[in-house]
């Protein structure tokens, strides 16, 4: 693939003359050095996680991180401004409790934390009896009859195979979105799910989970690995066993909320947006860090970079702090109605939510004839350390820009450890590597640069 890559380069580099490659690459050295000598994302992400924290969609938090990014784009953009959306409030309340019920060694306390959206249990809680499902397949074979009065627990592991850990989260996130609608239509009284994670630890998972419009709506709650291999070693020695969950959280009205737009503006076609974003919003567990304060501050950084640097680009370089990612998307399908309502037309749209690991290069949802363009560009960021420009795997907040035919990309940091941190109490300022976090600014500017400089 990697050789197929470079000679499809090789050919779209015959319309790329030297002089212009030589420019494009020191060029990129400039934004390069200054994001690693001078960058500002790794200070701003610690003032967005210490001085805010989390910050899900309808909070206080996701208020006050709306007021401190706007400021900061103050420093940055020519241009600064709110986009109103109304987005869900959903409240997680005390700390949940879990307990395997019945077992040979009595009573055992396990961590687990609310998915979002869910409901909350009786005040005195659920106790009943542990079925344990690995597949969608194996539920529907069991029949009503075996999991109705049951709590469901969808125990489906990562494929630590998958170099692409993405891959292996694809795989598995199903039984959390879409389980306890499932389990709820077989009569199932609650459902618990394995974390998204391949790592055995002490962290349960939180994420979003969904309803049927018409369907009964039972708790649901992710249990961390290290407790969820307890529980299925129990089930498979001892042959039965019983759980004891409790939850507190609510689903209050909708709440007015903002997404925080910086721009510059094009000297020559301001007209044309080339638009650079991550989300805003966090789960309400950790500091939210990786996801998504690191793609915050990197779609800061990259209109500051060219600031800094004094490249004054030909389109209008736009920054979108979405809000409301994580339970509803809100933000994204709000951006998408007015910027088809604006008749705004996009060069291309950048979304940085992977965490702030080394870039390895981009996913592309883009035509075949702009991939082969992309491509040509490939000998100018390899230097860099982007040698990853495929097909596929650009980003949620951008997604609705597709029927517009916005040519979509999304940054791909390295991928082993972002489920270590993902949706967990784990994702703090102090898991994010200074270096690697500057590193994704200084490549989102890159492209920036080379799609502002060349187009399609």
């Amino acid at each position: 693939m990697f050789k197929r890559l470079l000679l499809a380069a090789a050919v779209s580099l015959l319309c790329i003359s030297a002089a212009s490659a030589k420019e494009d690459s020191l060029m990129i050295r400039k934004l390069y050095d200054e994001a690693l000598v001078r960058g500002q994302s790794y200070e701003n992400l610690r003032q967005l996680c210490k001085k805010v924290g989390h910050r899900l969609s309808g909070s206080p938090q996701a208020q006050k991180a709306v007021e401190m990014t706007f400021n900061m784009m103050k420093q940055y953009c020519d241009t600064v401004y709110l986009q109103e959306c109304m987005v869900p409030h959903w409240v997680r309340g005390e700390k949940e409790t879990g307990r395997i019920m019945g077992t040979k060694k009595g009573n055992l306390a396990v961590n687990i934390l609310a998915l979002g959206g869910s409901v909350a249990t009786p005040d005195k809680g659920i106790t009943a009896e542990v079925i344990m499902i690995s597949s969608f397949e194996e539920m529907q074979k069991m029949g009503e009859k075996k999991i109705k009065g049951k709590i469901v627990f969808f125990n489906h592991p990562f494929d630590n195979a998958r170099i692409n850990t993405f891959q292996a989260y694809g795989e598995c996130v199903e039984y959390r979105w879409a389980g306890p609608a499932k389990a709820a239509k077989m009569g199932a009284v609650a459902t618990i799910v394995r974390s998204m994670t391949g790592s055995i630890d002490e962290f349960p998972h939180t994420g979003s989970m969904r309803y049927d419009s018409a369907g009964i709506k039972i708790p649901c709650a992710a249990i961390a690995t290290r407790d969820a291999e307890l529980l299925a070693s129990i089930l498979k020695t001892e042959g039965k066993a019983s759980f004891y969950m409790k939850m507190n959280c609510q689903t209050l009205p909708d709440e007015k909320s903002y997404n925080v737009i910086g721009e510059i503006r094009g000297s020559t076609h301001p007209e044309e947006i080339i638009l650079v974003g991550g989300h805003l919003d966090s789960w309400d567990v950790g500091e939210g860090a990786h996801d998504d304060g690191a793609g915050v501050v990197q779609s800061m950084e990259a209109l500051r970079l060219f600031k800094a640097t004094g490249i004054r680009p030909k389109h209008t370089l736009r920054a979108v702090l979405f809000m409301n990612e994580e339970n509803g998307l809100r933000g994204g399908t709000k951006y998408a109605e007015v910027a088809n309502t604006k008749k705004e037309k996009h060069l291309a749209a950048i979304e940085t939510d992977a965490g702030g690991f080394t870039p390895h290069g981009f996913g592309m949802d883009i035509t075949d004839s702009q991939y082969q363009k992309a491509i040509g560009w490939a000998p100018t960021l390899l230097p860099f350390g982007l040698y990853e420009l495929s097909r596929g795997g650009s980003g949620a907040d951008i997604g609705p820009l597709k029927k517009q035919e916005v040519p979509l990309f999304g940054l791909h940091p390295d991928s082993q450890r972002y489920f270590d941190f993902h949706h967990t109490n784990a994702d703090v300022f102090e898991a994010v590597n200074k270096r690697e976090l500057e590193l994704g600014g200084a490549a989102i500017a890159a492209l920036m640069y080379l799609v502002d400089k060349y187009g399609w």
